[in-house]
């Protein structure tokens, strides 16, 4: 199965092209001086002194150990970008900041290309402490090899490959014992960058570097089922467990897949997540199904969100298992867009936007601790700009003439049924009967029956799938049915109903021959769920489908109920204009509280984990 993207899927979400607008905006205003200070202040080619005011500063600074590491991001993005858009603004600016980065590897003398000296590497063999230098390399490699597999752009491919030769060389020379000492200090996604390079060179110092890079320490004990991960720090091994992942579809080698779901039955199905989806407290996996500890000011690091969803939609490929897709809907919802631009209402008293929050506080009255655009520049800065490059990914899987719908949202996808071009449409059906979004009221007003029909907010989603094939032929639709459906899905086909399930987390099959008209309908009936943590069920937090919702409260609360947590919320403000919101307060509660989704708090206090007591 592959999944579809690039040119053919288009976005016709509003807050997601926003996202990708505002995320394009802020790669072009960054510039290429900028980007690229770190990497010629280690060839040579200028002094530290000079434009230092303007200068990127926080982990981009000269004086940290990672600088220089968002450039690789910074290409990734681009890259993304380009494959949906073709935008050849940001491609003129990839290709200079190359010709720059070349003549800096020229400079350093053919090989080494890096932001940072090789010395940071021998320091490494050497027992010496630094700050990850080859997280801080990949970062670079990554960059080079997307920007060559989607830009085309072959100098890319240059500039890794004779980077690669130095790494080639320098590894040698240690035994195993030594090379595995040097693993345990953070490498990023090497692994995965000489997999990548395998595939597209067939050279063989990519088999000696995928074999050196073998991190035994922590795949043999996972193959043996040990838990490796708890209070260990996450975001080390997700991407070395994403190069197992692509080290398996180069080579097809079975350990390598065989290390890639023991390590998502360590850290997901046998540990658990928050409620919303996420991990982590400090940087650091919890103890399996033992989260209440660990309701802190640090939880859900963003890199963590963003890479976990990439070996989700891997094993999803492989498998087909809903499940995994579930895991992506709730990271996305409650990390992705929780988590990165964040754009406030001006007349709701917003104080403005959001760019970033490295880490999403669950522990109640706190606060997102937001970024500026020059200031910070730590690890979540980077995978921010990859996340949002380009929201057309994680949709639409193509397996042969099946298309597989894995999540709702307003886009187009065109693919092969056999021989037969086929464009499929999903939308969402509000059910709100009118377009009016804001006071300025230019919007048609047509009376309509909808507007009526539907006083309050429905208790469903409702979408509409169309295919639009060239000539009429056979083709396999799957549907997702969320695991946070509340009553049984419906899916009809052109009116009829053809499958009523109450079954979570499932594909529903749609064989036929398709025409222009044929329509299918997703009834997903939704409401208020209270999930409870794995080590305490007098402990929870609300969801509306697969959005958390966030309690606005300057210190923690008690919940004192009866009966049901969710009768406890009632609908407050659900109508503003042409919408319905999802807004809820509480009825029983002195002095009240007001809810919204998590991925709509800007910068006040919240709470997700409630305490409930009986009145």
């Amino acid at each position: 199965m592959k999944e579809l993207r690039g040119k053919n899927v288009k976005i016709y979400d509003g807050d997601l092209r926003r996202r990708e607008a505002r995320n394009r905006q802020y790669l072009m205003s960054l510039e290429n001086w900028q980007l690229l200070r770190n990497f010629q202040y280690e060839a040579g080619r200028i002094t530290g002194r000079g434009n230092n005011k303007e200068a990127l500063d926080g982990w981009e600074d000269l004086s940290c150990q990672l600088r220089g590491h968002f450039l690789g991001h910074w290409l990734s993005a681009a890259a993304f970008i380009y494959e949906e858009k073709e935008d050849l603004e940001l491609y003129a600016k990839t290709s200079a900041i190359l010709d720059e980065l070349k003549l800096c590897q020229i400079d350093n003398g053919g090989e080494w290309a890096c932001s940072i000296p090789e010395k940071y590497l021998h320091w490494i063999a050497k027992g010496k402490a630094v700050w990850a230098p080859q997280y801080t390399i990949h970062k670079l490699f990554m960059g080079l090899v997307d920007v060559y597999k989607i830009m085309k752009l072959e100098k890319a491919l240059d500039i890794a490959d004779h980077l690669a030769d130095w790494f080639d060389k320098w590894s040698e020379g240690f035994t195993r014992e030594e090379f595995d000492d040097i693993l345990d200090v953070e490498t990023g996604g090497m692994l995965e960058v000489w997999a990548d390079l395998l595939e597209i060179t067939g050279d063989r110092k990519y088999e000696r570097l995928l074999s050196r890079y073998y991190r035994g320490r922590l795949f043999d004990p996972l193959l043996e089922g040990k838990d490796v991960l708890t209070n260990m720090h996450a975001n080390t091994t997700i991407p070395e467990i994403m190069g197992c992942a692509r080290a398996y579809e180069v080579t097809k080698e079975e350990k390598w897949l065989d290390i890639v779901k023991a390590y998502w039955k360590c850290a997901v199905t046998d540990r658990g997540a928050f409620v919303t989806g996420g991990q982590t407290q400090g940087e650091i996996w919890t103890p399996k199904m033992k989260l209440k500890a660990r309701l802190g000011d640090k939880n859900q690091e963003h890199c963590t969100v963003y890479n976990m969803i990439r070996v989700a939609d891997f094993l999803f490929k492989l498998t087909g298992d809903p499940a995994y897709s579930q895991y992506i809907e709730l990271n996305v919802q409650n990390g992705i867009k929780a988590q990165t631009y964040w754009q406030g209402m001006p007349y709701e008293g917003s104080k403005g936007d959001g760019l970033l929050t490295y880490f999403l506080p669950l522990k109640a009255g706190l606060r997102k601790d937001w970024a500026g655009e020059r200031d910070s520049f730590f690890c979540c800065h980077g995978t921010m700009v990859q996340a949002n490059a380009a929201w057309n990914r994680h949709i639409f899987y193509n397996d042969g003439s099946s298309i597989y719908v894995t999540q709702y949202v307003d886009s187009d996808v065109s693919f092969m049924a056999g021989d037969v071009p086929v464009t499929l449409k999903v939308r969402e059906d509000r059910m709100n009967g009118s377009l009016m979004n804001s006071s300025e009221n230019n919007a048609k007003q047509t009376v309509n029956d909808t507007a009526a029909a539907f006083a309050n907010k429905p208790d469903f989603k409702k979408y509409v799938i169309s295919l639009e094939p060239a000539e009429n032929t056979e083709a396999t639709v799957y549907v997702r049915i969320p695991e946070w459906i509340n009553a049984k899905a419906k899916v009809l086909v052109n009116g009829e109903l053809i499958k009523e399930t109450d079954n979570t987390a499932e594909f529903v099959k749609i064989k036929r021959v398709w025409d222009k008209e044929d329509r299918v309908t997703v009834i997903l009936p939704i409401g208020l769920k209270f999930i409870t943590l794995p080590d305490d069920e007098t402990v929870g937090a609300y969801r509306y489908g697969a959005d958390v919702l966030a309690g606005v409260c300057k210190e923690e609360r008690v919940l004192k109920v009866t009966g049901d947590p969710c009768k406890e919320l009632s609908a407050d403000t659900e109508r503003q204009w042409g919408d319905f919101r999802t807004f809820y307060k509480t009825e029983n509660q002195d002095p009240g509280i007001n809810f919204i989704k998590l991925n709509e708090v800007g910068y006040e206090p919240y709470q997700v984990y409630f305490k409930v007591k009986n009145k």
